[in-house]
């Protein structure tokens, strides 16, 4: 089973393009997904050259002339090209080489363009991490991202944040003494700009967004449920045709390029990051909070990567059995798993979880490398 661990360029360029690839292969894995094109973090790295590394919005890759209005900013050793530097090394030990790109989440971008930014149904721009995938200049910067990605010849670019933002991650340092409740944070964080209000039901389900977080923040909250009410509901559904027409643009770019696309739904992160234990619905049938139809986007992207972050193997493997079921016998289907904290104890456990993520993915993958102290990555 193929089997890639995902890295930073930061992670290559501390420890050597050749010891970190050797130790992946050595551990059965056959290949690396590389963060070309990241966001800002705040990381604990155990065995990089830092113990403490902060990371900013950025490409690891001078960006050329691709870009139009949106350009990306540059990290400061863009100049080494650590694409470039790899991929003849992957070649010659025979390991895969995927490019991973952070697409619709740049804090950067966003302050210096809100323009492109998700608007809230109070016409706030309050989320600068989140570039709305309804903007044109939005759509041609992924499109841009993608072709450039593709061009270093990977055998497949890794999409990630090709959605909708969530209210809870639009920026790096949040907080509410407000009891919002899911319904009405979920409400908080939809778009309402021009671009987003084309979509239909976009009137209706503004004015009800409105109502239930101004109650939200008097005193009186909704009762909570599983979906939000039918106006709310039926404008996300709606707007999963957007997210679809994207991810369709991006991949046929990719294409053209001679790469191919695989998508990652980050639904499974939103429900289980913080300590594997997600609550509620399975994770595909919950998708349409990030815009994304599974379904859909599964027709056009040529794999689709599930972040699987459950303490649970019977839950891994549920979530992955739904999404099997979305998209059909025939596309790929890829289990991102932790190999350690905070969902994973020990081989024997992460062993219980490939074997269930394996009933249903053709790839299980694992997160991350320069996150991940070693003694824990030789679990894998």
């Amino acid at each position: 089973m193929e089997s890639s661990v995902y890295a930073f360029v930061e992670d290559v360029r501390g420890e050597g393009a050749g010891r970190v690839l050797d130790r992946v292969l050595g551990y059965g894995c056959t290949g690396l997904t590389v963060a070309a094109a990241y966001h800002q973090a705040r990381d604990v790295t155990p065995h990089g050259p830092a113990r403490v590394t902060f990371r900013r919005d950025g490409v690891h890759f001078p960006p050329g002339d691709l870009f139009g209005r949106l350009v990306p900013p540059v990290q400061p050793w863009a100049k080494e090209d650590p694409l470039r530097t790899l991929r003849p090394l992957t070649r010659e030990r025979g390991a895969a080489l995927h490019a991973w790109g952070v697409f619709c989440h740049n804090t950067t971008l966003g302050l210096e363009h809100p323009d492109v930014t998700q608007e809230n149904c109070f016409g706030d721009r309050a989320a600068p991490a989140d570039l709305c995938p309804s903007h044109p200049d939005v759509r041609a910067y992924a499109v841009a991202l993608a072709r450039s990605l593709a061009r270093y010849e990977p055998d497949a670019v890794v999409a990630e944040s090709l959605h909708f933002g969530l209210f809870g991650h639009g920026y790096h340092h949040e907080r509410s003494f407000a009891e919002l409740g899911g319904l009405a944070e979920y409400a908080l964080g939809l778009c309402f700009c021009a671009h987003c209000r084309r979509i239909d039901g976009a009137d209706a389900a503004r004015a009800e967004a409105v109502r239930l977080v101004e109650d939200a923040l008097d005193g009186r909250p909704w009762p909570e449920a599983d979906e939000p009410p039918a106006a709310i509901m039926e404008f996300s559904l709606a707007r999963r045709r957007t997210v679809t027409t994207l991810v369709a643009e991006v991949a046929e770019a990719v294409a053209d390029e001679g790469s191919r696309l695989i998508f990652i739904d980050l639904t499974g992160a939103a429900k289980g990051y913080a300590d594997g234990l997600p609550t509620g619905g399975l994770a595909a049938s919950e998708a349409w909070r990030i815009g994304v139809d599974p379904a859909a986007v599964g027709s056009v992207a040529s794999g689709y990567a599930v972040l699987a972050y459950a303490r649970d193997a019977a839950r891994v493997a549920a979530d992955l059995a739904a999404y099997r079921t979305a998209l059909g016998p025939d596309r790929e289907l890829r289990a991102v798993l932790r190999p350690g904290f905070p969902d994973t104890d020990s081989a024997g456990h992460l062993a219980e979880k490939v074997k269930a993520a394996a009933g249903f993915a053709d790839a299980v993958d694992y997160y991350a490398y320069g996150l991940t102290p070693f003694h824990v990555l030789e679990r894998i």
